[in-house]
């Protein structure tokens, strides 16, 4: 497996793109999409390149969000919603390897691979502070990525189509100095509605459900503001969220 890591040096950001330029799948995503890329930020009056981007995945419905903004000081916009089209495990946190699950909590886009086997993909950076407290001590497993076609075991597959333009605009968006490339992964849309409906299907999982409650906190930050929260691991693996 090949991994390009973001680094924060500003010689090493200034040619990122060209770096990924390199590799054949980036090509194709880039010649394929710069252009439908292009025209969707301009119908939602965004500007393209945006100055950053937030995924936010939802595993009951299988959908993948993409919110932007086109600078520092604007909200973010929903641009475009993508589908997951394949899923392993069951609602709820990964928690240790080979447990099939796919996250859920906040993470960041760490890793490019421009060679996968899943024609382009994104790595995820499980396991997060909060899941090394949460999660198994011994092995939590890890190798979690955003990725092309339609497979997957505790990963989130969003079809070759989709990945190209995932991909090539979070090359963009890093290329612009964006450092972090957040993604947030919940169970569901957690709605007030959408919590009660988990609560009541898990009634008897009251560590689950007080889990879901705290990921809601980031949600309704996240709906209230259009902004991403600052987020932060307590001691017990429960998250804290904050204004920048």
């Amino acid at each position: 497996m090949f991994l390009l890591a973001i680094s924060s040096s500003p010689q090493q950001l200034k040619s990122f793109r060209e770096l990924q330029w390199k590799y054949p799948h980036v090509r194709t995503a880039s010649k394929e999409k710069d252009e439908v890329l292009k025209k969707r930020f301009e119908e939602k009056a965004v500007t393209y390149p945006p100055r950053a981007i937030l995924l936010r995945a939802f595993k009951q419905e299988g959908i993948l969000d993409l919110w932007a903004a086109g600078a520092s000081d604007k909200p973010y916009v929903l641009v475009h919603e993508y589908r997951i089209c394949a899923s392993s495990g069951s609602l709820g946190p990964k928690r240790r390897f080979g447990d099939e699950q796919v996250p859920e909590g906040f993470y960041e886009l760490d890793c490019f691979n421009p060679q996968s086997n899943f024609f382009l993909s994104l790595h995820i950076n499980y396991p997060n502070a909060s899941d090394r407290i949460l999660g198994s001590h011994q092995n939590p497993g890890g190798d979690i990525f955003l990725h092309g076609d339609c497979a997957s075991i505790g990963c989130i597959p969003i079809t070759d189509d989709g990945i190209k333009e995932v991909y090539w605009l979070s090359v963009l968006v890093h290329d612009q100095n964006q450092q972090h490339l957040p993604i947030e992964i919940y169970p569901a849309r957690l709605t007030d509605e959408g919590l009660k409906s988990l609560a009541a299907t898990h009634a008897n999982q009251a560590l689950l459900i007080a889990f879901w409650s705290n990921l809601k906190q980031g949600y309704d930050f996240f709906e209230k503001n259009h902004r991403p929260p600052r987020i932060k691991s307590r001691a017990d693996g429960m998250y804290v969220f904050s204004s920048f």
